[in-house]
């Protein structure tokens, strides 16, 4: 799944994020999720087996880390994310061992979308805090 136009890169660059705190604009972290690998639309039973893999490997890694959910922007599509402080190429390795056609890296408050899967350039999408949307709990149901 590598070609140059594929259709969930532009999806993924209207991205929102819902936390339940506010994050630090100084703050550089990866968000990163393990549904839906290649793009493909799993159950929402696999998707869980497969987010609960990845927060056990980013708690071996001992970083701060903390959960977010990737929305559309009509909140039709969720997935479990996680906003982790890692560096770039470390996030990158994550996103395909997980196997994602992309991940997502902010720094200075500039949300990147970076691939691993997809041949893509590195695009820089805006600000990252008009992305983010404070909600008292993350949605269950994704």
């Amino acid at each position: 799944m590598s070609t140059v136009n594929h259709p969930l890169w532009q999806c993924y660059q209207q991205t929102q994020f819902l936390f339940t705190q506010p994050l630090s604009a100084q703050l550089s972290f990866a968000i990163i999720t393990a549904h839906n690998p290649q793009g493909k639309i799993l159950s929402s039973c696999q998707n869980r087996l497969l987010d609960r893999k990845l927060q056990r490997e980013i708690e071996k890694l001992d970083y701060p880390y903390r959960a977010t959910v990737g929305t559309s922007v009509d909140r039709s599509h969720m997935e479990k994310s996680w906003a982790i402080a890692i560096d770039k190429p470390a996030a990158v390795a994550l996103g395909l061992a997980f196997k994602q056609n992309a991940i997502y890296f902010v720094e200075n408050d500039t949300l990147q979308l970076v691939p691993c899967l997809l041949t893509h350039t590195e695009t820089n999408i805006g600000r990252f805090s008009s992305r983010v949307n404070l909600v008292s709990e993350l949605p269950d149901n994704c």
